[in-house]
C-alpha cells in the first residue's frame, strides 16, 4: 500500500470520528442563554477530545512524511492506533452524559493512554519499515513529550476516579505541551526524516 493511501484512509477515519463527536452535542430544549448552558460539559468534552485528535492527526502527517515505505506490520499497527482513538468519541459523550468523574472518568484516560501507546507502536514500526531501529521504550526516552504524555495518563487515571477535576487539568497541560512548541515552527514531530 502506498503511504498516500494509508494517509487518506487514516484522515477519512479521524475525519469520521470527529464528526461522531459533534453529532453528541443535541441543541437544548429551550430557548435561552440558561438552557445553552447547560451544553457547557458537553461542550468542554469535546473541545478536549477535538483537540487531541487534532495533535494526533498533525503528527500523524509528520510521521508518514519522513516515511519511505509502508509495511504490513504499519498497516496493522496504524489500525490499532486508529481503534483506539474510534473510541474517544464514546468515552467523551460518556463523561460528558454522566459526569467526568467515576467510571466514565477512568475510561476516558485509559483510552487516552491507550491511544498514546498504539501510536508509540505505530510510530516503532514506520521507523523499522524504513530501516531504522526503533522500539516504543526507545521512542519514548527520545521524545520527552510522548514520555510525559504517557505518564501522565497513567497518572490521570486514578485522579479521574477520585480527582476528575485534577485529572482534567492534566489533559489540557498535555494538550498544551503539544500545540504550544509547534506554534511558528514547522517540520518538528515524533518523527523526523534523516
Amino acid at each position: 500500500m502506498s503511504k498516500g493511501r494509508l494517509e487518506a484512509f487514516s484522515d477519512g477515519v479521524l475525519a469520521i470520528i470527529i464528526t461522531i463527536m459533534v453529532l453528541e452535542m443535541s441543541a437544548p430544549e429551550g430557548s435561552t442563554w440558561a438552557d445553552l448552558a447547560g451544553l457547557v460539559p458537553t461542550f468542554l468534552g469535546y473541545l478536549i477530545s477535538y483537540v487531541y485528535i487534532g495533535i494526533y492527526w498533525v503528527n500523524h502527517h509528520r510521521l508518514l512524511a519522513g516515511a519511505e515505505q509502508i509495511s504490513g506490520q504499519t498497516l496493522w499497527a496504524n489500525l490499532l492506533w486508529m481503534f483506539c482513538v474510534s473510541l474517544i468519541p464514546f468515552a467523551t459523550a460518556w463523561t460528558s452524559k454522566a459526569g467526568f468523574g467515576g467510571t466514565p472518568g477512568l475510561l476516558y484516560s485509559i483510552i487516552l493512554f491507550l491511544s498514546a501507546i498504539a501510536y508509540h507502536i505505530l510510530a516503532a514500526a514506520v521507523y523499522r519499515a524504513n530501516g531504522r531501529k526503533a522500539t516504543l521504550a526507545g521512542l519514548l526516552s527520545q521524545d520527552r513529550r510522548s514520555l510525559i504524555t504517557i505518564l501522565a495518563y497513567a497518572a490521570a487515571m486514578p485522579l479521574s476516579y477520585y480527582l476528575p477535576v485534577v485529572s482534567y487539568i492534566l489533559y489540557v497541560l498535555v494538550a498544551v505541551l503539544w500545540i504550544l512548541p509547534d506554534i511558528g515552527q514547522t517540520g518538528r514531530g515524533i518523527v523526523q526524516k534523516n
